[in-house]
């Protein structure tokens, strides 16, 4: 799915508000991730589950940080994150189908924090956006 420039806008206008909370928001996401996909938890045998704990806020903040990154370069999100598409891919081999998953819990925590300035435009954006994240991240598993 292409990003259009009105999508663009819309996502590059929300992101502050994303990137100025991301171990809250981004461990809110995992955290919904872990309690209602359980079996997401199997890449983490070390992380302490509990809403909260620094091991969720931390690897919330890396996620945030990454698409953060990606706001960045919005033109060339295959090039802002083709590391941690090997990462993923070839070290970590995370399964593809949760990549979906943690997007839909990364949209629940904005509508959540941001309601007013998640109106059905900006949603669809930043759905458009979470979608070409997982492509990326999951490109190189063929």
């Amino acid at each position: 799915m292409a990003l259009n420039a009105d999508d663009k806008a819309l996502i590059q206008a929300i992101w502050p508000s994303i990137a100025a909370h991301p171990d809250q928001f981004g461990g809110e996401a995992l955290y919904r991730l872990f309690l209602c996909y359980p079996q997401t938890k199997t890449y983490f045998p070390k992380f302490d589950f509990s809403k909260g704990s620094a091991h969720i806020k931390t690897h919330g903040k890396k996620v945030v940080d990454a698409l953060s990154e990606a706001v960045k370069h919005l033109d060339n999100i295959d090039g802002a994150l083709s590391h941690l598409s090997d990462l993923h891919a070839y070290d970590l081999r995370v399964d593809p189908a949760n990549f979906p998953l943690l997007a839909h819990m990364i949209l629940v925590v904005i509508a959540v924090h941001l309601p007013k300035k998640m109106d059905c435009s900006t949603h669809e954006a930043l759905d458009k956006f979470l979608h070409n994240i997982g492509c990326v991240l999951t490109s190189k598993y063929r």
